[in-house]
């Protein structure tokens, strides 16, 4: 074989092994993400359930501090990814927790589960699911927006709808 066909050849190898881990990574959703990274501790709560219900919730964005500045649900306070910021005093209060997609936000419901805040839920692919089923944000002015932070550009695939930022 001449080095032109066997350059060729590991060219044709090299784009189909590329196109396959590209369709995979395509394949992907917020549901099979979700599955794989998160252990189910702490209940989902779906957008529809919350949106008709708001106003029973605490609703607290986990995110970075630059993510809820470019957009969050309205009324949420930013708690950050860190457990050290202060939550309700009461232990009794609904609590939903967010952040993109659901994978932060676990993590940091299952700290406020353990320390006896047992009525605090997940919501099932978080700020991105909210937006995508035509749901409101605000940014830090209160203002309605199109945009949302979706942590990278990776991530933002999983985004439908609105105007993807991801970085500040």
């Amino acid at each position: 074989m001449t080095q032109n066909i066997k350059t060729q050849m590991i060219k044709l190898v090299v784009i189909s092994l590329l196109s396959i881990i590209g369709f995979h990574a395509q394949g992907q959703s917020i549901d099979s993400v979700l599955q794989k990274y998160n252990n189910h501790s702490v209940p989902y709560i779906q957008v529809e359930e919350l949106a008709a219900h708001y106003e029973e919730y605490v609703i607290l964005d986990t995110r970075k501090k630059e993510e809820f500045e470019v957009s969050h649900l309205p009324g949420a306070i930013w708690v950050g990814e860190k457990f050290a910021n202060p939550v309700p005093a009461n232990k009794d209060q609904k609590i939903v927790v967010y952040c993109t997609i659901g994978v932060r936000s676990e993590d940091y419901g299952e700290q406020l589960r353990q320390a006896g805040f047992k009525n605090t839920f997940n919501l099932y692919g978080s700020i991105f699911a909210w937006k995508d089923a035509g749901q409101p944000l605000v940014d830090t002015a209160n203002k309605t927006t199109e945009k949302v932070h979706t942590y990278n550009k990776e991530w933002s695939r999983f985004l439908k709808t609105g105007v993807k930022i991801y970085k500040k």
